[in-house]
């Protein structure tokens, strides 16, 4: 089931999420202060590419000073607007009953775009 609801996201506008991201991660590298920003990017690019069957989980480390530090900065640069793109589109699409899964991967991808330091991407199991 999750492989044809990741081929319905995918035809469905996730491509062009990914693309975005990845397009955003590289321009991040291009510095080397942007490279941890970037690395979250990336984090977020391979989420949005295949959302179904994975989670976000907290790491145990996520409470340290530089995951805090690093979190703050990120909602100030752009963290805030991507977060609130993500419940945009989840409200839109919750809706309709046929768009309730896809509204969630957005609400999922809102949270990791808020705060990505310290949180990994796992399957679900």
């Amino acid at each position: 089931m999750n492989l044809l609801l990741n081929i319905l996201w995918l035809l469905l506008g996730g491509i062009f999420t990914f693309l975005e991201y990845v397009v955003a991660s590289l321009l991040m590298m291009v510095t080397i202060i942007g490279i941890p920003f970037g690395i979250q990017t990336f984090k977020m690019a391979f989420l949005a590419l295949m959302p179904f069957g994975k989670e976000v989980q907290t790491t145990p480390q996520s409470g340290g000073c530089l995951n805090i530090l690093m979190n703050v900065l990120w909602i100030f640069l752009g963290g805030f607007a991507i977060c609130v793109s993500h419940l945009v589109f989840g409200l839109i699409l919750c809706i309709t009953i046929i768009g309730i899964p896809f509204g969630r991967q957005h609400f999922k991808l809102a949270g990791l775009a808020l705060t990505p330091f310290g949180k990994t991407i796992v399957d679900k199991g």
